[in-house]
């Protein structure tokens, strides 16, 4: 077999052992998925009238702050499901099954690619149950056209590749699982502190630039724009830039660690 195909071929089989995990121990990404779904019922029916006030003007209805909620809970979302998998590399790491896969004749590399792709793809089915939660409360994206809607889910894929990239390099120098969890906590805490539940210019001055200058203001506002048609500018741009970043960092980071003498 020529290296390419033995490499997919490896990865492939390592794709299937992750999703069988992750169906046959649901109860963690349940959790993880857990969290935007309930902050995204936390501000509709709570805050919900009062944010709307706020963004949309007085007498602005519930919808309004629900438009402008639910892209930025997808976008957690994905941050969200990624520390699954930091949990789960780091499992890997410490019950010994890594040194049994160093021993065996298969590509390298298909490990790390397994898991990239296992959490991709559970981060989709994750942003679809949360975005369908956005529609039964309220959320329309009328205006956008079929291409803003291919672009927009470009950029989910993007940035979810990025953030198991980064995910990864966590559960690798995580010296177990309850390490993992804690160190890619930042996953679900930078969402916080972003353009994900009020604008940014409606912040104190000096914390403005906290939330602009990190990875998910850009891409929460470049959705946004993509699925309300409002205006995108240069976040386009920086969430691009962020993506690809993140992502050969994660890489790079991980793919280190990982051809380090196993610990």
């Amino acid at each position: 077999m020529s290296t390419l195909s033995l490499a997919v071929g490896d990865s492939s089989t390592m794709l299937r052992r992750n999703l069988l995990h992750a169906r046959r121990y649901p109860s963690l990404t349940l959790n993880l998925l857990l969290t935007p779904i309930m902050l995204l019922l936390l501000f509709v029916y709570v805050f919900g009238g009062t944010m709307s006030a706020g963004i949309g003007g007085a007498g602005a209805g519930r919808s309004a702050y629900v438009a402008y909620l639910v892209p930025g809970l997808l976008l957690m979302t994905i941050g969200s499901t990624t520390i699954g998998t930091a949990v789960s590399v780091s499992n890997d790491m410490t019950e010994g099954i890594i040194a049994r896969f160093r021993t065996m004749a298969i590509h390298r590399g298909s490990v790390l690619v397994g898991h990239v792709v296992g959490s991709v793809l559970q981060s989709v089915i994750s942003v679809v149950l949360v975005g369908a939660v956005g529609v039964a409360v309220g959320f329309r994206s009328t205006d956008a056209t079929a291409l803003e809607w291919l672009a927009a889910f470009g950029l989910l894929v993007l940035f979810a590749t990025a953030l198991t990239w980064i995910a990864v390099g966590m559960g690798l120098v995580s010296p177990n699982a309850e390490a993992a969890s804690n160190n890619a906590m930042p996953l679900i805490f930078l969402p916080l502190i972003s353009s994900a539940f009020v604008p940014v210019h409606a912040m104190p001055g000096w914390f403005q630039p906290i939330a602009e200058y990190q990875p998910f203001t850009p891409a929460i506002e470049t959705l946004r724009g993509l699925l309300l048609g409002t205006e995108i500018g240069h976040n386009g741009w920086l969430a691009l830039a962020w993506c690809v970043g993140l992502a050969v960092l994660g890489y790079r980071w991980s793919t280190s660690k990982f051809d380090q003498d196993p610990r």
